[in-house]
This record gives structure tokens, sequence and C-alpha cells, in this order.
């Protein structure tokens, strides 16, 4: 039986107005019949489930399994909250907010972790698996170490958040204008980084070099290109996606970085592995399913709010409970044939 995400992933690539034009109409209806709280709470809330799942369908195309997505999270939310503290928050330099220079921190610090992830992957062709096991392990022990250090505190500082772009006149239109044009900066990246992402992998000579050094990387190497190169440059790019969705996260919405127990990533990293797997690898379909899961946390968060006689644990498992019903209905999107496979350029 033919996979039904395969399916709308193959009419993408075959009418992407038809099916972009279907997609803004579910939008308009989510829009419709949804709190506005709840519509802007889930855009803020999918910004690092839509940033590392795109950051993730690079690094696996190219055949590099990155499960230390979550530790990626982690690091730059952390590392932004960090430089914005130490610069001062409310302020700027060189008439750039220090929200800015932070955000480019976690970014930096998140490349940083994702080169060192791929060094020991495809320099030393370690054990994927294990490795991004070790990179969550190493980010999730030494945030609150550091935090420990500079605050004396598992938990940071407050620095404040983003303030809202406004775009007058466009913000004033029904439904749609106080979500997508009087938002927090992360959602525009978020939204941009989506299509850049579509793009450079469907549209690009580098996006058919990361399917192909995923699928048949002998194949590449015979045409000349490097798939060594390829393979770093994706898992670092996967770096850059989750250093925006980690320290947009952080500065956009959650203010402080909790390192206690999961910290304030909460498990969005393995969330969003399991939304790209639910898009069969589409960076707009994995958009849109982290509309899904963000949508969900939004749920469990008001009716936390709401005081129900229900058990807060048992609420708080609703996105989680979701991912897996998730992964037994696409349980068979099908991975990349050199997924996880070390490659040494002229192996037979």
């Amino acid at each position: 039986m033919r996979n039904p995400i395969g399916t709308v992933h193959d009419l993408f690539d075959r009418n992407p107005v038809a099916v972009t034009i279907a997609g803004v109409v579910a939008f308009a209806l989510f829009l419709w019949i949804t709190p506005g709280g709840w519509q802007a709470a889930t855009l803020r809330l999918a910004v690092p489930i839509a940033l590392a799942a795109i950051g993730g369908i690079f690094a696996e195309k190219s055949g590099v399994i990155n499960i230390g997505i979550e530790g990626l999270l982690i690091v730059s939310a952390f590392s932004a909250i960090v430089v914005t503290f130490w610069l001062g928050s409310g302020e700027s330099t060189f008439a750039i907010s220090h929200h800015w220079w932070g955000l480019l921190a976690g970014v930096l610090v998140s490349t940083l972790f994702a080169f060192l992830f791929a060094v020991v992957c495809i320099e030393f062709k370690a054990d994927q698996i294990i490795a991004g096991l070790a990179l969550w392990l190493i980010a999730l022990g030494l945030a609150p170490f550091v935090s420990r250090i500079v605050f004396d505190s598992p938990n940071t500082a407050g620095v404040g958040r983003f303030d809202a772009v406004t775009i007058p006149v466009l913000s004033d239109i029904p439904l749609i204008g106080h979500l997508l044009f009087d938002t927090p900066p992360q959602v525009y990246i978020m939204l941009g980084a989506a299509v850049v992402g579509w793009y450079v992998l469907n549209r690009t000579s580098f996006g058919r070099w990361v399917v192909a050094s995923g699928e048949n990387p002998k194949a590449l190497d015979t045409a000349g290109v490097d798939v060594r190169k390829v393979r770093y440059m994706a898992v670092l790019l996967s770096g850059v996606f989750a250093g925006l969705g980690g320290a947009g996260f952080a500065l956009g919405q959650l203010q402080t970085f909790a390192g206690g127990g999961e910290t304030d990533i909460g498990g969005r990293g393995f969330i969003a592995i399991a939304t790209y797997l639910f898009a069969n690898y589409h960076p707009l379909g994995a958009l849109a399913g982290s509309f899904l899961f963000a949508g969900l946390d939004a749920l469990q968060i008001r009716l936390q709010l709401a005081g129900y006689a229900v058990p807060t644990d048992l609420i708080q498992t609703i996105p989680y409970m979701t991912v897996i019903v998730v992964l037994v209905f696409v349980g068979k999107t099908r991975l990349p044939d050199a997924a996880g496979d070390n490659y040494e350029s002229g192996e037979d």
C-alpha cells in the first residue's frame, strides 16, 4: 500500500500551485475555528520544531542520521540567553539589539556542535545513532553545568524577548493580520526557512547532491562530486537551522532557560524528527506538521491553565502521545537508502 504522505509529496512536486492553494484554504479554516490566542501560541511554539525538522531533513537526506537535534536546540537556546545577558538585554551594539547578537551566538554554537558531530560520524565513521545520543546527553549536562557557573543556578536570568514586528496596514487584515504581520521575528524566520529549505533541496544542484548522497553515494562519487563535502555541508545546515530554532525559541518565547530535567526544550528535537518523518522529508510538509504538534502543545498549556480536574502530568503527555500515534501511521516512511551508512570515496 502506497504511503499517503509520499503521495502528497509527489502531488506537490507535480503541481505545487494546487497543493499550496489547498494548504492556504486549510490554514484559513484553522484560523476561522480556533481562538486567536491559541493561533499565535501555535506559531511561536512551532518555531523550534519546524526549524529543527528542516535541518534534520538535510542531514538525513544526505545519509547522516542526526538524532542529536535535541542537543543542538539545547545548546543554541542556552547560548543565546547567556550572550544576550552578558551584552545587556534591552540594549544594542552597532544599532543592533543584543537579542539579535544572542541569536547569532546560538546559531554559531549549534553549528559548531553539528560540525563536531559530522567529524565524529564522517571522519571517524562512528555509529550515527550513538553519536547523536552522545551529542544530546552532552548538551543536556553542559547547559546546566555552565549555568551554575554563570548564574549559580541551573536556570538562567531573564533577558526579555524579541519585540513583535508590526507591518502597518497589513497587520489590520482580518484573521491573518495579527498572526503574520504583527508577530515576533522568529516566526518570519521559520516561514522563510521552510521556503528556502524546500527550494534548496528541490531546485538546486546542491539539493540534488544531498539527495544522491543519501540514496546512492557511489553514483555521486563517480560523477565527480565529493560525498564527504556534501554530507559535511548538510550536517552543518542542520546545525544552522536547529540553531535558529533553539535561539529563536529562547529569545522569542522563553525569555530565560531552565536547565533542570529535560530543560526548557522538553523533547522538541525528538518531536522534530517525528515531524519530518511524518512529512516524508518535505520542508513545507515539516512546517505544516510542526503546526500540528505545536497546536497540541498550546492546547495542553491552555488545559492546564483552565484548571480542569485532570492530572497535569496526564495533560502534558498530549503532544508526545500524538507523536507515537503519528509514527505508527507513518511507520513505512522510506528512509534514504544510504542513511546511517558510512562511505569512503572509491570503495566498491
